[in-house]
């Protein structure tokens, strides 16, 4: 089988659109795939090549029951050999839930009377920070609505106060930003603010679909916000996040959307989206839609499984909306990064608030595990879970974490850094029951480093132990 470099039907251009909705469906309508077509493009994946999208469309239209299976065997070997055994946590926080949008699957819409708008005031931000730091967060993900109140300004003070505040050895350590879409001045201000990656989320890459669920506010502009994370490379923030609600159209069509864009970032700054993330649709307050294009969980996992081999380098999240028991299986097959006791309603981390009210949040969460809950089951599956955050602090980011990662550098310092920050957590946050689990993993991991490495490692255990904090290489 020979791969050649495609040529879209619309050519990479900075800041210009590049989804063309009837290339994808003719790559999905006519392309042939057969048991000997996976396993060849499972191999190219396997050699940590991106796939193209006649590649993707044929593990999309796999339809036996062994290529399935190889799909996922080869996403949970390409996982492996990429990042590890690793798992990343963080912690969604929601700063304001005023919106001028009218987006019908979501609790914040404009038209919702029910919803309880607010804003969280800087006192009751930083308590907020304090009840995470306090529970071992070290990464967050600032939430916002779309309003005029959260201005570039407003996002780049919140930032602000996530690093200042500090509650005993809490602190975080990296911010990440989830909010509309800015102008290249405005990416300007939140990325000297420090802030990590900034997600955009296109919700589907449909425009006929995006239309119909966006029917007024600043977000019915389709093209505004496909270019949205373009803008935020013209102002030098190369960390972003992709992202597509599944559910809101063929959930096949959005996999092939997501390398699309994926392929746009490359071809035109010459460095992918840090992350990408495909929520489903789960319920919200005033979710007034049909369920014709919901994902059943075996769909979902295969989506999974095919976005790992064609994006191999690419972090993946998978929220809360998903259960406990499904989010232990889909770290399997490709997802690096999960959020972890996350609570959704606004002054939840302090009021410690236990039955969401749809009303007073953006939609439904299915995993109600606590942080050391979520960490305990992934120390029992032998995962290492992670609060790293040591690439973006020493300049790793953008086309230079590229240059590390793809040649499968960077497991040199993740695998490390990972065993570093967790034994930073069992030390000041876990349970006993929780640190003995623990340290067994790290002593397990321990052993695969080389002996050079390794030393380095106790060393820097030893110094943890001693009260040091925030040591990494």
């Amino acid at each position: 089988m020979q791969f050649t470099p495609e040529v879209y039907h619309i050519p990479d251009i900075p800041m210009q659109p590049f989804i063309d909705a009837d290339e994808i469906w003719d790559y999905l309508n006519n392309t042939p795939s057969s048991p000997e077509k996976v396993r060849q493009v499972i191999d190219r994946s396997m050699a940590k090549n991106r796939l193209t999208l006649e590649e993707t469309a044929i593990l999309l239209n796999a339809t036996g029951e062994e290529s399935i299976r190889e799909i996922k065997r080869g996403a949970k070997a390409l996982k492996t050999k990429i990042y590890g055994n690793r798992i990343v946590l963080f912690a969604p926080l929601y700063v304001g839930n005023k919106c001028v949008n009218d987006c019908a699957y979501c609790g914040f819409r404009a038209s919702n009377r029910d919803q309880v708008r607010k804003t969280l005031s800087q006192n009751e931000l930083e308590k907020e920070i304090e009840a995470l730091e306090e529970s071992g967060q070290k990464r967050l993900i600032l939430v916002f609505g779309e309003h005029p109140q959260y201005s570039p300004e407003f996002i780049a003070e919140t930032v602000r106060t996530a690093y200042r505040v500090k509650k005993g050895r809490g602190e975080i350590r990296r911010v990440n930003i989830n909010a509309a879409p800015l102008d290249i001045e405005g990416f300007r201000l939140v990325k000297e603010a420090g802030v990590g990656t900034y997600q955009v989320f296109q919700e589907t890459y449909h425009r006929e679909s995006y239309a119909t669920y966006h029917p007024r506010g600043k977000k019915a502009d389709y093209d505004h916000r496909l270019a949205s994370l373009d803008r935020a490379q013209e102002a030098g923030l190369d960390d972003v996040g992709i992202g597509a609600l599944i559910g809101l159209y063929d959930w096949r069509f959005e996999v092939m959307a997501l390398v699309r864009h994926t392929n746009h970032l490359e071809a035109c700054y010459n460095v992918g989206p840090h992350t990408i993330s495909f929520p489903r649709i789960k319920d919200a307050s005033m979710l007034r839609m049909g369920n014709h294009y919901f994902a059943s969980d075996e769909e979902f996992t295969r989506l999974v499984a095919i976005l790992r081999l064609a994006v191999p380098y690419t972090g993946m999240i998978l929220t809360a909306r998903e259960p406990a028991e499904l989010r232990n299986e889909l770290i399997q097959y490709g997802v690096s990064q999960i959020d972890g006791g996350t609570k959704i309603e606004l002054g939840s981390y302090v009021s410690q608030q236990k039955n969401l009210n749809l009303n007073r949040s953006q939609f439904r969460i299915n995993d109600n595990r606590s942080l050391n809950e979520a960490i305990e089951e992934l120390l029992q599956q032998g995962m290492l879970p992670s609060f790293c955050t040591a690439c973006y602090r020493l300049g790793r980011t953008g086309e230079h974490f590229m240059e590390f990662s793809v040649p499968g550098f960077i497991k040199r310092f993740c695998t490390p850094n990972a065993i570093l920050t967790l034994a930073e957590y069992l030390e000041d946050y876990a349970p006993a029951k929780t640190a003995e689990k623990g340290w067994k993993v790290i002593e397990k991991n321990m052993d695969e480093l080389n002996e050079k490495m390794r030393n380095e490692v106790r060393e820097k255990i030893d110094r943890i132990k001693q009260g040091e904090r925030d040591l990494y290489r």
